[in-house]
C-alpha cells in the first residue's frame, strides 16, 4: 500500500472520531467518512461521506437538502477538523479537507432496487405464461 494511501486511511479514521465527537453542530447528524483521496502533494484531501437520513426527512428533496447544508457545515468546520488532525498525524503537512457528499450508495441501492423490480416482474411473467400453456 502506498504511503498516499495509508495516509488517506488514517486520516478518514481520525476524521470519523474527530466529527463523532468533537464537532457539536446538530446540523451534522450521522455522518460516516466513506473515503479519503489525498493529493500526492499532500495539499488537499477529497473527504466522501455520507449521512443516515430519518423521519421526515425520508424523501428526495429533503434528503437533498439537507446533505447539502451538512456538506456546508462540514466545509466550513474543516479548518477545525485540520487542526484536530494535525495533533494526530506525525506529517508536517496537513492537507486541506474538502468534503463531498458520496453518491455512489444511493446510487448503488436504486441500481438495486431496480434489478430486484426486474426480477419480480420476469417471476410474473413466467407464472403467467406457464398458466397461459
Amino acid at each position: 500500500m502506498s504511503r498516499i494511501r495509508k495516509i488517506g486511511d488514517q486520516i478518514q479514521r481520525d476524521l470519523s472520531k474527530i466529527i463523532q465527537q468533537e464537532v457539536k453542530d446538530p446540523r451534522v447528524g450521522m455522518v460516516t467518512v466513506n473515503d479519503v483521496k489525498v493529493s500526492t502533494d499532500l495539499s488537499y484531501a477529497e473527504v466522501y461521506f455520507t449521512c443516515m437520513a430519518f423521519g421526515p426527512q425520508a424523501d428526495e428533496e429533503a434528503q437533498g437538502k439537507v446533505r447539502s447544508e451538512q456538506q456546508k457545515v462540514l466545509n466550513n468546520a474543516a479548518g477545525f477538523m485540520r487542526t484536530r488532525l494535525a495533533q494526530g498525524l506525525a506529517l508536517r503537512v496537513i492537507p486541506m479537507l474538502r468534503f463531498h457528499y458520496d453518491a455512489v450508495i444511493d446510487s448503488g441501492s436504486k441500481v438495486s432496487a431496480l434489478i430486484d423490480r426486474a426480477v419480480t416482474e420476469d417471476t410474473v411473467r413466467a407464472k403467467a405464461s406457464e398458466e397461459e400453456e
